[in-house]
């Protein structure tokens, strides 16, 4: 009898094992938007996490105004750090529509925001800071900005 009580207790505590443990839903984040989703998973932990990007570009008359004042080289500074480089002489003929078509993309992190506001800093190869100001980047989208000549510090 006892031998009975002992296997069927066991199979109870290994049927409720089995049970509890198959019922654990896989956590992990949820949005197919996040650069880090987690397709299998059933619960949503929170870890979501985004980019977005910057595209700063300009036309020929901001160019030509950059190099007559001895700009060659623009870097571009998010929030105080080095993100992209791009020749003055490379202009954009028209607003760019797509990432890439011309200008400076930049990528950034936004954590776990879908939305954020950034500093953006362009200074030349001198170290003098031409255009400031700020940006708002939304998650997987091109926030674009036109650096005008007259707009210049």
């Amino acid at each position: 009898m006892k031998k009975t009580s002992f296997i069927l207790m066991a199979l109870v505590i290994s049927a409720f094992a089995i049970m509890s443990s198959s019922c654990a839903k896989e956590k992990g984040c949820m949005d197919p938007e996040s650069i880090n989703y987690n397709p299998d998973a059933e619960e949503d932990d929170g870890s979501c996490e985004y980019l977005g990007y910057g595209l700063f570009w300009f036309d020929k008359t901001t160019s030509d105004s950059l190099m007559d004042y001895g700009a060659r080289i623009l870097t571009v500074y998010i929030d105080n750090v080095k993100k992209d480089d791009i020749s003055v002489s490379e202009y954009c003929t028209a607003e760019p529509e797509y990432l890439g078509d011309c200008g400076t993309i930049t990528q950034i992190d936004l954590g776990k925001d879908m939305a954020k506001s950034v500093t953006y800093s362009i200074k030349d190869q001198d170290n003098y800071e031409w255009f400031t100001g700020t940006l708002t980047i939304t998650a997987n989208e091109e926030s674009k900005k036109q650096l005008k000549w007259d707009e210049a510090l």
